[in-house]
């Protein structure tokens, strides 16, 4: 067997490029702790504790700089008064009435949203018409802000809820339609050959290949922009609302009640938690074979 230093040579007479030979590693260690692992599960103890910390650290700091008195209250309250904030609200029914206008607001407007978005992506996926067509033109109204439409809005439909509902559907349609389409463009092709070899049609292999296929990234898809949703719907409420958690912090910003400000924003996160992982639930029930 030849050596480095003769392989060198020989490449040298040969006119190829006379590269070094490559240096000699060491294996990679095992790391310690699976903690530290590039994608290795941990134990569900581990997990636990992790997702425990991942609130009680913030919350830690919140409680030690409200009360050690480096920042002023009236900038950061402290967490007991945030709560009897949010109780007070609670308890005059203004928080409830409040969470229930924009929770209706953003099931109507993100809910029409998925209800053009879905198809639109399946077309432009499915038929390279349909991504001939619709693909240039989404691709340039996703990067227009959505707040940049709230005067034409106003012009349009007015200052009603029409002008909110819509705010909502222009903020997530677009990358609703465009990630919905990424997810389609995955299902594998062997899938749709095999399917039309068996005597399916179009509307079949649609049906009952590429929608089931898709519907868990779907979904997934639905649960990043129900976030946005939740964004763009304080914005959305601050055209001349009379009810909504978006109004009640407009509201409370004019009489510096960063209390209230603080408790609403738990609402927020609180509601949006909860939606999400209603959206994980049903992503894992019809999505087990992706487990």
């Amino acid at each position: 067997m030849t050596g480095p230093t003769q392989q060198l040579a020989e490449r040298r007479e040969s006119g190829r490029p006379a590269w070094a030979p490559l240096p000699r590693r060491a294996g990679l260690k095992p790391s310690a702790s699976p903690l530290f692992s590039l994608r290795t599960p941990i134990s569900a103890p581990a997990r636990w504790t992790l997702a425990v910390l991942s609130f009680a650290i913030p919350l830690l700091v919140w409680v030690v700089l409200s009360f050690s008195g480096a920042v002023n209250p009236t900038l950061l309250p402290s967490p007991v008064a945030v709560v009897k904030a949010g109780l007070d609200m609670a308890g005059t029914g203004e928080l409830f009435d409040d969470l229930w206008a924009t929770t209706q607001r953003v099931l109507e407007g993100f809910g029409l949203a998925v209800l053009v978005s879905v198809p639109l992506g399946i077309l432009m996926a499915g038929f390279a018409a349909g991504q001939a067509f619709f693909e240039p033109l989404l691709g340039l109204l996703r990067y227009l802000p959505a707040s940049a439409f709230i005067p034409l809005l106003i012009i349009w439909l007015g200052i009603g809820e029409p002008s909110k509902i819509a705010m909502l559907f222009i903020g997530t349609v677009f990358f609703n339609t465009l990630m919905t389409a990424d997810v389609v463009r995955g299902v594998p092709e062997a899938l749709i050959d095999v399917s039309y070899t068996l005597g399916a049609r179009r509307g079949e292999v649609l049906r009952k290949v590429v929608v089931p296929h898709s519907l868990p990234g779907m979904i997934d898809a639905i649960r990043v922009n129900a976030a946005a949703a939740w964004n763009f719907v304080v914005v959305a409420e601050l055209i001349n609302a009379s009810a909504g958690l978006g109004y009640r912090i407009a509201r409370s910003q004019r009489f510096l009640q960063t209390d209230k400000i603080f408790a609403v924003l738990v609402v927020i996160g609180i509601a949006g938690l909860l939606i999400d992982v209603l959206l994980r639930l049903l992503r894992t029930r019809v999505g087990k074979w992706t487990a």
